[in-house]
């Protein structure tokens, strides 16, 4: 979950002050802390709904990475609808403590690393990863870098899913050979959903 502008996303009836709501799966209802930070919000609640409607048959048994954690909320519910592991990466250190707090509490099968989404990228194994969710501060950029990133790396696995969230008004196109599957806009928000083929675990490697 990115970091915007406090003006960007007012905080929704989902989450109490300091909290993030789960919203569906083996921990619905339970509230985590969150990092107070300014600019710092959770998808909303409905942005959630519709993206874990997208992915409800995926998650089983999934190996997965929250890339900008920022609240955890998009690492955190996947871990809820039972991903087998979830990788929360995120930079502040504020928020890397609220976040392993939350794992703690949960008790699920969620690693807290702090780092440079990047370069963790570029350190995972080939082919290690089922899903990303990629959700940077708006004002940083990083979408095209961080796709630059995983395809180089080929941490993805064939049929993997990339999402993405951005600014309604920041074109986006997937790497070559990606599919889009799903793009849903709802006020200043973009949602997309792309996937790599199945049968390559990077583009870097079509011939």
């Amino acid at each position: 979950m990115a970091k915007r502008p406090a003006s960007r996303r007012k905080p929704n009836s989902g989450k109490g002050a300091g909290t993030l709501r789960i919203i569906g799966g083996d921990y619905r209802g339970r509230r985590l802390p969150i990092a107070d930070l300014d600019g710092l919000r959770p998808t909303g609640d409905r942005q959630r709904e519709t993206l874990f409607n997208w992915l409800q048959f995926e998650l089983p048994a999934a190996r997965v990475a929250d890339l900008f954690a920022g609240t955890g909320a998009l690492g955190l519910e996947a871990a809820s609808r039972g991903a087998d592991e979830v990788w929360l990466i995120e930079t502040h250190p504020g928020a890397v403590r609220a976040l392993r707090e939350a794992a703690g509490l949960l008790q699920g099968p969620i690693q807290v690393q702090q780092a440079d989404a990047l370069q963790w990228v570029a350190q995972r194994a080939p082919a290690s990863l089922d899903g990303v969710f990629i959700d940077p501060p708006f004002a940083a950029d990083l979408w095209q870098p961080v796709l630059d990133a995983l395809v180089a790396s080929g941490c993805l696995k064939p049929g993997a899913f990339v999402y993405i969230e951005s600014p309604k008004d920041r074109s986006l196109l997937p790497p070559e050979g990606w599919i889009s599957e799903k793009e849903k806009t709802s006020g200043d928000v973009t949602q997309r959903l792309w996937r790599l083929p199945r049968g390559l675990s990077d583009n870097s490697r079509l011939d």
